[in-house]
Parts: C-alpha cells; structure tokens; sequence
C-alpha cells in the first residue's frame, strides 16, 4: 500500500504521458478524484471513469503530451502552505499550481480570484 496516493497518482500520469498510453489506471480516492477532475477542467487530461477503479485518459496534442512535468511540492513529511498573498505563478501562467482550500481543490488562478489559501500541493505545466 502506498503511503501518499496523491503522489503516486500525479507520477503515474506523468509516467504514462512518457510511454505514449491512452489511459492510466490510479488509486482510487476523494482526493485524486477532486485532482483528476481539476486537470480535465484545465485541459491536462482527457477524461475520467470512476468505475471499479479510477481510470483517466491522457489527452495529446499533435503527438505532444499534455503535461511536461510535475513537482511536487507539499509532501507528508513537510506541508507547505501558501496565504493569498504568496500563490505561486508556474511558469509565467501557463501551467497551474493545485491548491488544496477550505472550499476544495483549487488552481492557482482560481485561489487567487476567490482570495484563498491552503497547502500548496504541486506544480503542474
């Protein structure tokens, strides 16, 4: 059993963008679920079926991956918070930072808009 799901949901859809699969099976949880429903609202993957198990379609764009990388920034060995004030850009806005807030998961955009806060989960672009 893994220890951090929300971890080892974002590096296997990562994993499978690299070896060019259609889908990728992940485990199931309210928090990947919230995850993978906010990157198909972003465009970063294609779809979701929430059946047995939890599986998401990679999304490709002329035979480039939708998602370049990751990074992980709050791990269960050290939280990393962010007030309104200090949400990060990722790369000038063209990728999202996944911001976990009182009134659920957020990007960066949209914590900023409704002045939220929270843990600073990671960096998608």
């Amino acid at each position: 059993m893994v220890a951090d799901s929300l971890s080892d949901a974002i590096i296997r859809i990562k994993n499978g963008y690299m070896s060019r699969k259609a889908q990728v099976e992940l485990p199931k949880s309210k928090l990947v679920l919230a995850l993978c429903e906010v990157l198909v609202k972003n465009g970063f993957l294609k779809n979701i079926e929430n059946q047995d198990g939890l599986k998401v379609g990679l999304l490709y764009n002329k035979k480039m991956a939708a998602i370049t990388d990751v990074d992980r920034i709050s791990k269960p060995g050290l939280r990393i918070y962010v007030n309104k004030n200090n949400i990060p850009m990722v790369i000038g806005g063209r990728g999202i930072a996944i911001i976990s807030t009182p009134m659920g998961l957020l990007t960066d955009k949209e914590a900023r808009a409704k002045r939220l806060g929270g843990e600073l989960l990671c960096k998608i672009w």
